[in-house]
């Protein structure tokens, strides 16, 4: 896996995020500026949170017409991997390579605390190592984080197993009152219907070391690294 992470003016979850990859893959993870075109050879383009553009207009409205973006539009539409966390995954819902949008939080104000997440979906490339019966607990840190879309699009979501993660309790109990933004229906992460692409608001480069006293997002990016493996022995094999 050799993993980019975009760096937009603002964005302040960027060096988190390649520690974390740097520590899970065990190579050497690639910084991209906003200004170039060139992916530099990476196959795991990840975006990450953080105030693009100081969030003026929409969050994500501007850094989605970043020249970088055109590459990682064109490497998502290739079926390469794409991962957005926090303003990342804003970014990814602008550009449309996920469906839906990030609104104001229902309260209007900017949370910042521990959550609890059930994994509606252990099929992924980012959830495979994760189970459906035990919530883990990540951070949030946003102020456009409820997701919401049509009625369409959420019916397509659930029959193409596109929902990842819902806002739950430690019990892994889904509820209103476990919902700290207003998403609809508690979303808190997506993919589209390639599987190649993926969004979450949560942090989970955030909880993942032990001097963070969290590990329970190390599991994410350990579910990257093995699909990554199980995809390139396959392209030997073929």
């Amino acid at each position: 896996m050799k993993a980019g992470v975009v760096i937009f003016p603002g964005s302040n979850c960027d060096q988190d995020l390649i520690n974390v990859l740097k520590v899970v893959s065990g190579n050497e993870v690639v910084e991209l500026w906003h200004k170039d075109t060139d992916l530099k050879g990476c196959d795991h383009i990840f975006l990450p949170g953080g105030f693009s553009y100081g969030d003026y207009l929409r969050s994500g409205a501007i850094a989605k017409l970043s020249p970088i973006m055109e590459s990682v539009i064109e490497h998502a539409n290739n079926g390469g991997f794409v991962m957005g966390i926090c303003n990342g995954f804003q970014i990814l819902c602008e550009t449309g390579l996920l469906p839906g949008a990030l609104l104001r939080n229902r309260d209007q104000l900017f949370i910042c605390d521990n959550v609890y997440l059930k994994c509606e979906n252990t099929k992924s490339q980012i959830t495979n190592l994760l189970s459906e019966d035990k919530a883990i607990k990540i951070p949030i840190a946003h102020a456009e984080g409820r997701y919401y879309c049509d009625n369409e699009t959420l019916q397509e979501l659930k029959s193409n197993d596109q929902i990842l993660f819902s806002y739950a309790n430690e019990k892994n109990e889904v509820s209103e009152e476990t919902n700290p933004n207003g998403s609809l229906e508690n979303i808190a992460g997506i993919m589209n219907k390639g599987g190649n692409v993926f969004g979450m608001m949560p942090h989970p480069e955030r909880a993942a070391s032990e001097e963070l006293l969290n590990l329970d997002g190390l599991s994410v990016f350990e579910s990257i690294l093995k699909s990554d493996k199980i995809l390139a022995t396959h392209k030997v094999v073929s």
